[in-house]
């Protein structure tokens, strides 16, 4: 299967067209978070992000002036949220680039890797996680193949082809075809809401702007999975921008936000309400 970056002018399939698919808030206080219950029901993961939580008291970043003990309680508080079901959580510093990283028996506790934009796997019980705040988090599962994965994508990654590198991993460590991906565009700044200059609508889309234009960077996703063959696309209905009462936003707030943890599982068998 060919990964190589989609171009612009290649045809996309209709049968390909995304429909929205919109994650729902838990009820849990303690950390606010949003999952897709779909995915749940359909693949046994599970899908979902963190929130900004009241009075935008749940940031997540780990480069902050906050006292470190504030941060880490909120920290303590995910990982906790979501045990027994998934002893290990694997997450990164990323750099906006397109490398996919494959984990397979990691052992439980919190993993921090250097310099990975997405990840990948096929572990029960491995929670897999990429900090967000416009960015969108795509969600991959391998339908017959039992791999996942989890990638961060804003504009440099896509443009650096991170979606074609996520597919194509998966497809060959599961031993399927782009064809049998699911693919979930997840909650991210709207077209409306993000304006870029012509360098960026080249790099994504291929084309000639001029001056300042918006851009939605999951039409381009979606574009671009449909190219690669992905038959099942679906996106969130969800702006981190236009509901900033919800969720972090880099652009919306002029870089003086917080961030939130996009994440990604199969749970290990535990009884229900254990996630």
């Amino acid at each position: 299967m060919s990964t190589a970056p989609a171009r612009a002018g290649d045809e996309v399939p209709d049968a390909a067209a995304p429909r929205l698919a919109t994650e729902s808030f838990l009820t849990d206080r303690m950390v606010p978070r949003a999952e897709l219950a779909e995915w749940r029901e359909r693949f046994g993961l599970v899908a979902g992000l963190t929130g900004r939580g009241e009075n935008g008291g749940f940031s997540l970043g780990l480069q902050t002036d906050e006292p470190v003990g504030q941060v880490m309680g909120r920290w303590r508080a995910l990982l906790h949220a979501v045990q027994p079901a998934f002893p290990a959580f694997q997450m990164a510093r990323q750099v906006h680039g397109a490398t996919v990283a494959w984990h397979e028996r990691v052992a439980a506790g919190w993993h921090v890797a250097d310099d990975v934009d997405g990840h990948a796997t096929a572990q029960r019980g491995l929670l897999l996680g990429v900090t967000i705040a416009d960015c969108v988090p795509i969600y991959l599962a391998a339908r017959g193949g039992g791999g996942f994965a989890l990638l961060h994508a804003g504009w440099r990654g896509i443009a650096a082809g991170i979606l074609e590198r996520g597919v194509g991993l998966l497809a060959s460590r599961c031993g399927v075809k782009a064809g049998d991906v699911a693919v979930h565009l997840g909650v991210g700044i709207c077209g409306a809401c993000y304006e870029v200059g012509p360098e960026v609508v080249g790099a994504i889309e291929g084309r000639v702007a001029r001056g300042a234009s918006p851009l939605d960077l999951r039409d381009a996703l979606s574009a671009r999975a449909a190219r690669l063959g992905v038959r099942e696309i679906s996106r969130s209905s969800h702006c981190t921008a236009c509901s900033r009462d919800r969720f972090f936003s880099h652009r919306g707030s002029a870089g003086r936000d917080g961030r939130m943890v996009a994440y990604l599982g199969r749970p290990l068998d535990v009884a229900p309400g254990g996630v």
